[in-house]
């Protein structure tokens, strides 16, 4: 059985690993993120280092509740992501958040992965048989899981 550390460990390295397949896509592939597409490598980012400096801190508990937060916001996000597909009339394609999410010092500073200029309702290319959306939440629903485990277990230690 993993200790409680080695699946902090795992969580976050898989975090860091789908930030690096989402920029393998965006620059490799050409599929440009949109603003939901940002905010999900956002999420994913967050739940990343709230479970690494959990793991190396000992502090379980509460880097756990944050990084459940932020899996819980990428739950939010994927699902208005899935909607906007389902239904290609409604877009959030140019719009005030994006510019607003290319006006975070991290969009100016690092555009290369935290620029938006995609559309939502284009984001249908499949990898693997599924939607770039489609396997966000499939990740945020796992990675959540994974971190109410964790949290269940700390409880129970």
């Amino acid at each position: 059985m993993p200790s409680t550390r080695q699946i902090l460990f795992a969580i976050s390295s898989i975090c860091f690993a789908l930030i690096a397949v989402a920029l393998y896509l965006q620059h490799i592939q050409d599929m440009m993120p949109c603003p939901l597409c940002v905010i999900q490598r956002y999420m994913f980012l967050a739940i990343g280092v709230c479970t690494l400096v959990a793991a190396i801190s000992g502090k379980v508990r509460e880097g756990t509740i944050l990084a459940l937060l932020a899996a819980i916001g990428g739950l939010v996000t994927v699902g208005k992501h899935l909607y906007v597909i389902a239904n290609p009339g409604f877009s959030c394609g140019i719009d005030p958040m994006e510019t607003m999410l290319n006006k975070i010092p991290t969009a100016e500073y690092l555009p290369w992965i935290f620029r938006a200029n995609g559309l939502c309702e284009g984001a249908t290319d499949s990898l693997l048989g599924l939607a770039i959306p489609q396997w966000s939440a499939v990740w945020f629903a796992i990675l959540t899981v994974l971190l109410v485990v964790v949290l269940l277990r700390k409880k129970r230690a």
